[in-house]
């Protein structure tokens, strides 16, 4: 995990707003692209927006370290989690358990007006990590890293109303497609916890290997592909006998994976170490389980999602601070927008 120390510093305006010559001109590489993609920026306890069709970005503070942000189905909320800064600025994910911190929060914001601040802010608990909304927006789950549960969160009520427990540091979660379960990389035990939906409890435990951090379901919901830090791997997941079928290789320090819209491709955003930061994206071919391509984004890639149109895939560099845009017909990166600093969770409102 990166520390970022040596990035931390407090955010001093009330909102930013920026249209470089750099953003603007990527956005016209983009071909009349739409919508927009927000980021959470861990290093400088922000959240940038970016709007495709103009390029520009606008920081706004929050007052958390945003670990993960996520929109909802309809558009209308932006969820994010992350820890309570430290008392100099520093982001506070990675402090976990250190007694120097308040609790972990969701913090629920209107998109159509971010500078306003949120709309509503729930305690979690010790370190929380990923947010995943239902499709009919009625329920999040959040990792709640360092209590090994997840938090399930009535979103009419904006209260907890269940804390699910798991494996060890539960952090990467997804929603399968059907609405029917909930699959959780366990970072310190090397499984991937399912959790029923109706339910709400934990029904299977999956041994997938070492370091896990995210999971990453096909359209289809048949696939669940889990990246495999500790060991530059990508495991994948038959949902129906929850039995690992393959191990993939990667490039280094994989961390969050993700599907295209017509189930083609998986991409995995390779962040690297501290002292050797990696810049790449692996592009797995569903059908074969084979890495096709090897993108170059930037520095300490990292966050991964798509447009819903498909036609584009958005990976988050933490170290570079910006967001790469790659087109999967020629798997290559079509533009590059700079945000706020070590963005980290990415999310794509139509």
């Amino acid at each position: 995990m990166f520390s970022w120390a040596f990035m931390a510093g407090a955010v001093s305006v009330a909102f930013a707003v920026s249209i470089s010559a750099a953003n603007a001109q990527s956005a016209s590489l983009m071909k009349n692209a739409t919508g927009s993609v927000y980021t959470a920026d861990e290093v400088g306890n922000t959240i940038s927006t970016i709007n495709l069709a103009t390029g520009q970005v606008t920081i706004v503070p929050a007052t958390l370290s945003p670990h993960n942000v996520q929109v909802s189905a309809d558009g209308a909320r932006l969820l994010a989690v992350g820890d309570a800064p430290m008392a100099d600025g520093a982001p506070g994910h990675g402090a976990s358990g250190s007694g120097m911190k308040a609790p972990g929060q969701l913090l629920v914001f209107s998109t159509a007006s971010l500078v306003s601040g949120p709309t509503a802010s729930i305690i979690l608990g010790d370190h929380p990590a990923h947010v995943v909304v239902e499709s009919n927006g009625s329920r999040a789950f959040v990792t709640v890293s360092g209590e090994n549960v997840v938090a399930v969160i009535d979103l009419a009520r904006n209260e907890v109303i269940r804390k699910i427990p798991t494996g060890r540091f539960p952090h990467g979660l997804r929603i399968s497609p059907d609405g029917r379960s909930v699959y959780v990389a366990n970072v310190e035990d090397g499984s991937v916890s399912v959790i029923d939906t109706t339910m709400l409890s934990e029904v299977a435990k999956i041994q997938v290997g070492k370091g896990p951090i995210q999971v990453g379901f096909t359209p289809d919901g048949a696939k669940v592909y889990v990246s495999l830090r500790d060991e530059n791997k990508v495991a994948v997941i038959d949902t129906k006998t929850n039995v690992v079928l393959a191990r993939i290789d990667v490039g280094r320090n994989p961390i969050q994976v993700h599907a295209t819209r017509d189930g083609l491709y998986v991409y995995a955003a390779n962040q690297g170490t501290d002292a050797e930061p990696s810049d790449t994206v692996s592009v797995i071919n569903t059908a074969t389980e084979k890495v096709v391509a090897t993108i170059q984004t930037g520095a300490g890639a990292h966050g991964v999602t798509t447009s819903t149109d498909g036609r584009f895939v958005f990976v988050t560099n933490i170290i570079a601070g910006t967001v790469s845009a790659i087109d999967p017909k020629s798997q290559a990166v079509v533009a590059t927008f700079e945000v706020g600093r070590g963005p980290n969770g990415i999310t794509y409102k139509p």
